[in-house]
């Protein structure tokens, strides 16, 4: 191994992670400086409904997909945004695995997953690309933001795929490239619309919240005669 490879799966991560731990300590402290406003309505709605049920219903929506209506009415992009996402977290977490716990990858069986996993979820980013340029609704919101994370983040995908074997015997510049994107991602994130899962909590905090408060969350489910 190099002294750059050496020096890009670990210090350059560590800063790079570090820069980004601090920049979103300060986004949360700036994000619980304002007050929320107060209801400016009576309850209303069913008894049981309570804004602490609203919130708690809304945290878990992410864990009752069977509650959303993209799974219900739009199924294809749902699996498209499972997928997505979790080969993401999975690309994330082998930026971990190959300095720290090289030795899950001599296991042929977990190459085989991750690579996969990595490599649907590459292929969904350019399905998600090719979708936000030729459909005139996804075009009049996207900006230049949009597009350019989601290019980097699909041959950031695709830079994971090559590096699950963690092999230099073809040299290092599959690993290098896709550690030097990791470290560019992490410091790059928290100023992008990639940071939306940070502002998760919070919003589906207030969300819940004032569909609890009336009478709106939980959803209750009628049944057609």
């Amino acid at each position: 191994m190099s002294e750059l490879l050496h020096f890009s799966e670990h210090r350059l991560q560590e800063a790079a992670l570090g820069f980004m731990g601090l920049v979103y300590i300060i986004r949360i402290f700036w994000l619980l400086s304002f007050k929320a406003g107060r209801e400016r309505q009576a309850p209303t709605g069913l008894p049981g409904t309570t804004p602490s049920r609203g919130i708690f219903y809304s945290w878990a929506a992410i864990a009752t997909p069977w509650e959303m209506e993209s799974l219900r009415t739009k199924f294809l992009l749902y699996l498209q945004f499972v997928i997505f996402h979790v080969g993401v977290a999975v690309a994330i977490t082998l930026s971990f695995i190959i300095p720290y716990g090289p030795g899950l990858l001599e296991n042929g069986s977990v190459v085989l997953v991750t690579q996969v996993v990595t490599g649907a979820a590459c292929a969904v980013g350019v399905l998600r690309f090719i979708r936000r340029v030729s459909n005139p609704y996804m075009r009049a919101i996207s900006s230049p933001d949009d597009y350019f994370s989601l290019v980097l983040l699909t041959v950031w995908l695709f830079s994971a795929t090559l590096a699950a074997p963690n092999s230099i015997e073809q040299g290092e510049w599959h690993l290098l490239t896709y550690f030097i994107m990791t470290a560019f991602f992490l410091v790059y994130v928290p100023f992008s619309k990639i940071s939306h899962y940070l502002y998760y909590p919070f919003t589906r905090y207030y969300f819940g919240k004032t569909m609890g408060y009336r009478g709106i969350y939980p959803i209750r489910r009628v049944k057609r005669v």
